[in-house]
């Protein structure tokens, strides 16, 4: 079984573009969720710590390399959490709260890893 990912068929803007809507997609959903309405400065206040994060770890990994594949996304996706907690942590004045850990490395993962499977089912040559 290859480890190459699908998006050897899109274009390269694709993979940084849909990651960027994924980590999106979760931080509106997740102030939504909770009722945190504070404007722009809010959602880009929870957003920047998971973009720099996921940007900085794809890219030490390549995550974007031709051919993609399957574990440099692994490593983007867990270090990139990871990385975004610290940052979350050290320059927002939060604490480390496991359960929020836990959601945020789920679905973080599920949205980067679940367009990824879509393309890799759509794109199957």
């Amino acid at each position: 079984m290859s480890t190459a990912t699908p998006t050897r068929a899109l274009p390269r803007w694709v993979p940084p573009a849909a990651d960027t809507a994924a980590i999106v997609a979760f931080v509106l959903l997740g102030r939504r969720e909770h009722g945190i309405d504070d404007g722009l400065s809010g959602v880009l206040g929870t957003l920047w710590p998971f973009l720099a994060g996921w940007f900085a770890v794809a890219l030490l990994v390549g995550t974007y390399r031709q051919p993609p594949r399957w574990n440099r996304w692994a490593i983007t996706w867990i270090g990139g959490v990871v990385l975004a907690l610290v940052l979350r942590i050290a320059f927002t004045g939060h604490s480390f709260v496991l359960a929020f850990a836990i959601v945020a490395t789920v679905v973080v993962g599920a949205f980067t890893g679940g367009w990824r499977l879509v393309a890799r089912l759509t794109h199957a040559r």
